[in-house]
């Protein structure tokens, strides 16, 4: 049997093209370095169809959640709300926006299961789209539409 190289050649372009369509998409750890942009910088790139806000490095144990996003705000004095824009910018375009929580350095561990629910409760209140407001300074925030 003859082959066609022309024929070959073809089907093996369409493949690829085929795969590349409905290949998986790439994620990217954003927040750890404030020098490489905003995340609606990243987000605009639309090179992304994940990002992993990073991190919520300290909770557990009693203690006060904190947000490091390592230069691009200061939880403490509420400047990370702008990142809340800056989600739902991302998420117009497609984009899943998830917080990473943990990461190389920090402090965190849930003791209990009293500590995990008080945990999972900041989390809800804080990073979840909220019918009301929060008080709480260190993250960005949503509202229900």
């Amino acid at each position: 049997m003859a082959t066609n190289p022309q024929l070959f050649l073809s089907l093996l372009v369409l493949s690829l093209v085929v795969a590349a369509a409905h290949g998986g998409g790439i994620a990217i750890y954003w927040g750890q370095n404030g020098n490489k942009g905003t995340l609606t910088e990243t987000c605009a790139t639309r090179k992304y169809t994940h990002v992993n806000v990073a991190f919520l490095n300290k909770f557990g144990g009693g203690q006060t959640p904190e947000l490091n996003l390592a230069g691009h705000c200061n939880p403490a004095t509420g400047a990370c709300r702008v990142v809340s824009t800056a989600v739902e910018s991302c998420q117009s375009r497609g984009i899943k926006v998830m917080l990473s929580i943990g990461g190389g350095i920090g402090n965190y561990s849930l003791i209990s299961e009293s500590d995990t629910k008080t945990v999972a409760e900041y989390l809800y209140n804080n990073f979840y789209y909220l019918k009301v407001e929060t008080t709480s300074s260190t993250c960005w925030q949503h509202k229900n539409k």
